[in-house]
């Protein structure tokens, strides 16, 4: 026996709704994820920076947790060459 119109068009909205919720949780791992290593990236460059220049005033931390990844990395790769703190937070060139 076919299945009525009506169940077909249910059967696709369910599946629908399935594959919606299977993204949804994929791209909120992936968010997750991101969001992870971008705190574990400002958590080790703080700890540079506090072993390079002592007690850091709250503004880095401020500008730590604003930070997207390409800062974070920019600011890491300058720790090694600072010679004071603001060295590391200069514009990019």
């Amino acid at each position: 026996m076919q299945a009525t119109r009506a169940e077909r068009v249910k059967t696709w909205i369910e599946e629908w709704k399935q594959q919606g919720l299977q993204q949804g949780l994929r791209q909120g791992r992936q968010e997750g994820r991101q969001e992870g290593r971008q705190e574990g990236e400002a958590k080790v460059l703080h700890r540079l920076l506090s072993r390079r220049f002592g007690a850091l005033p709250a503004w880095v931390d401020q500008r730590l947790e604003q930070a997207n990844n390409v800062d974070l990395e920019y600011w890491t790769d300058r720790v090694l060459d600072a010679q004071a703190l603001d060295d590391v937070f200069q514009p990019q060139s």
